[in-house]
């Protein structure tokens, strides 16, 4: 049985070495490395180019680690047909016409038919408000949307004892 295949967005990855004291920072990070360490073997991992320059653009405590990081997951180009369907994203209003960052995260995870996009990015793309017109554009446009999820939302149960019948 072939691996499920994630492709870990910047958010998730800049929250491993993120160390600000900020409740919400210091939840996402103990949460971003429980699935880190717990559950990454489960999973084929993915990131892009976009991810390691935006990992890349400001300096930041951890930004080497991160970096790193990267460097040991495979990277999927962005190619003129990803490119492509960040522009339909763009005139269909999927993201915000500010910054193509996000929606060249989802075009990269849905052209490359990835399962998971790990992101704690709720704004844009892991957020049920938007989901169903993404997926009418992905639909139209001959692409599978995968699941937006925040790393609580991809743990595995471990505990065998948790899943026992009634």
């Amino acid at each position: 049985m072939s691996k499920s295949s994630v492709y870990l967005e910047t958010s998730f990855l800049s929250a491993l070495v993120d160390m600000r004291e900020h409740p919400i920072s210091r939840a996402q990070r103990q949460q971003s490395l429980e699935w880190w360490e717990k559950q990454r073997s489960d999973y084929e991992l993915f990131c892009s180019q976009a991810v390691v320059y935006e990992l890349s653009r400001e300096s930041f405590p951890g930004q080497e680690h991160v970096l790193a990081l990267t460097e040991k997951l495979r990277l999927l180009p962005i190619t003129p047909e990803v490119e492509g369907v960040v522009e339909v994203y763009r005139k269909n209003l999927v993201m915000p016409a500010g910054g193509i960052g996000d929606a060249t995260h989802l075009a990269i995870a849905s052209v490359y038919s990835i399962d998971y996009l790990l992101t704690w990015n709720c704004k844009h793309l892991a957020n049920a408000n938007k989901i169903k017109h993404i997926e009418a554009i992905n639909r139209r446009i001959g692409l599978v949307t995968p699941f937006m999820l925040t790393p609580p939302m991809l743990l595995k149960e471990i505990d065998d004892a948790a899943t026992e019948e009634i």
